[in-house]
């Protein structure tokens, strides 16, 4: 169940992101309830993951790497904005990190 709350906090936050872009700096008022609401969610998701038995290291680190790499993309579906090989690049690194965080986690015990 760890990982349903996970990924429902990646969702969330993502979400959240993406709310917070299109109020254009909180300006366009209509984008206020779903940013905050987003961001409370997935702070509540991520709590539950863990409370779960998640480890923080590798939650958060999953949470985080998803979050950037889904922010990205979807930034650049929903506002063209650019997305570079080097951004790409940058954004596999970052799914290599937690990656070796996760094995090296699974190695601890």
């Amino acid at each position: 169940m760890s990982w349903v709350f996970l990924s429902l906090a990646i969702a969330t936050e993502v979400g959240a992101t993406m709310s917070l872009r299109a109020s254009e700096g909180l300006k366009k008022k209509l984008w206020l309830f779903p940013t905050v609401s987003g961001y409370i969610c997935a702070f509540v998701f991520l709590s539950l993951a863990l409370a779960e038995g998640l480890a923080l290291g590798v939650g958060y680190g999953i949470w985080v790497a998803c979050g950037v790499a889904l922010t990205a993309l979807s930034a650049r579906v929903f506002f063209k904005e650019p997305l570079t090989p080097l951004m790409a690049f940058g954004i596999l690194l970052i799914g290599a990190g937690v990656l070796v965080v996760e094995v090296g986690a699974s190695h601890s015990h």
